[in-house]
This record gives C-alpha cells, structure tokens and sequence, in this order.
C-alpha cells in the first residue's frame, strides 16, 4: 500500500461513525450549481443518460454530510491539510491526470486492467455505456449536491490543491462526489463484464475517488458517499432495459477486443 493510500484509509478508520451522531447542520436548497468542468462527457454529443432524477433520491438515500465539528467532520478537514503535503510527488500528478475523466488518467486505469485500449473508435459500444453513465451520474448526484451544498475544503483555504482554482468550485458542491460515482460506477460495469480483471477495475474505481481527496478537491466522506450513491445507481440500471443491451453489446465487443499495446499504465 503506498503512503498516500495509508493516509486516506487511516482518515477513514477514524470517519467510521454513524451518521446519525454527527449533528444535522441546515442545507440552503440551490436550484442549479454550475458544472464541474473536468467532469464533463464527450461534446458534443447526442446521446441521454439512462436514469431520470426520479428514479433515486439520493438525498435521501445519503442523509446530510458531517457536521463540521463532529468527529467525522474534523476528520475530513485532517485529511484535507495533511494531504496537502503530497504537492509534487508522483501520486500528486497521477490525480492531476485523474482529474480529467475521459482525456486523462482515469479512462487509462481502467483500459490498463482490462488490457484493453477503451476509446469511442477502438471500443464504440463500451464507450457509449460508459458515457452514459456518466450523465446518469450528472441526473442522479445533481440533486443530492444542491440540496446539502457542502462547501469544497479548499474554499478559504490558500494550501495547494493539485487542478486549477476556478469560479465554478466556489458554487459547485461537494457532496457527493461525481468524480468518485464515475470512478465507481465504471468499476462495477466493467467488472460485470470481465470478472477476471475485477481486482484492478475496483482498484481503478477506488483511485479515481481517491485522487479527489489528494487533488483538495473534496473530503473523504465526500467520496465515500459517491462510491454509495454510485452502487445504488449501478443496482437501479439493471432494471432497465436500455441499460441491459448496452452491457450485452458491450461484453460482445470486450469479448473479441484485441489486447492493447503500448498502455501508459499508472503506477499510483
């Protein structure tokens, strides 16, 4: 386990606590929070999610984030300074690629487990579930991040994150994650569909979270409720009908994909 990992799983040993001890603070309702630039799918594009906004109420299912005073609170806001300390070193710029979902690292973990190149010309059919999943993550988070409006921990706070400072953080919630609903959500598709590789697919799955948390970004609870909300929706799809010959003709096209040469594997 690399000392980065060690450090998120130690705040997440001491963040085991029921949610109902951490006091409720009150959540102004926003109506629409500006987009998240890096978490973005391909554009132009014609293509819809598969959920609509009704189909999981992810507020509910979530419960609010951590007081900022109770135990899991303080722990998120640790993990936020100590992790600053990781400015520079190689899994600092590994979240800096994770960071971009589709043109960055992250896509690359998943094509690395697999042994697969994934992209819209090599894997058409695995593109399209995947990027509809990705807006059903936008559908189903959206909501859930509005109504608890969490402030992202770098907001008053001058330590380095590892992605630009952008307007859009100051409005664009962080609770839950959609970086950490993507990252897991593709996890647990792509393991559907090749069980053998399912140990580095959820190892992708955890890292694009995690890289959240080293990026200063968002807190570890953050993440945590992403990777819920996530599995949730990932539960809902398989209802739906859409969804289901998607992944048909997605585990079709893995099943003939030739093995990918020349990979630029993370090591982080």
């Amino acid at each position: 386990m690399t000392s980065s990992s060690k450090l998120l799983s130690g705040f997440a040993a001491v963040a085991v606590v029921t949610l109902g001890a951490c006091a409720a603070l009150p959540f102004p309702h926003k109506t629409q929070a500006p987009a998240d630039a890096s978490l973005a799918a391909p554009t132009p594009t014609k293509l819809s999610g598969y959920l609509s906004a009704t189909d999981i109420d992810g507020k509910a299912l979530l419960g609010p984030p951590p007081a900022p005073d109770s135990l899991r609170g303080r722990a998120d806001r640790e993990a936020y300074e100590q992790t600053r300390s990781l400015q520079g070193s190689p899994r600092w710029a590994q979240a800096i690629k994770d960071n971009d979902i589709w043109q960055g690292g992250a896509l690359e973990r998943y094509s690395c487990a697999l042994g697969v190149r994934l992209g819209e010309r090599e894997t058409p059919a695995v593109w399209k579930l995947l990027h509809r999943t990705e807006l059903d993550v936008r559908t189903v988070g959206t909501p859930a991040k509005n109504f608890y409006n969490r402030t992202r921990p770098m907001i008053g706070d001058d330590r380095p994150i590892c992605v630009p400072r952008e307007d859009w953080m100051r409005t664009n919630a962080s609770y839950p994650s959609g970086h950490a609903m993507v990252g897991w959500s593709w996890a647990l598709i792509l393991t559907e569909i090749q069980p053998k590789a399912a140990d580095g697919l959820m190892s992708a799955g955890k890292a694009v979270g995690d890289s959240r948390a080293i990026c200063g970004v968002h807190y570890p609870s953050d993440i945590e409720a992403g990777r819920t909300l996530a599995a949730a929706m990932v539960a809902r799809l398989h209802a739906d009908a859409s969804f289901q010959a998607d992944l048909a003709a997605a585990k079709a096209e893995l099943a003939k994909a030739p093995r990918a040469e020349g990979l630029s594997c993370p090591t982080q």
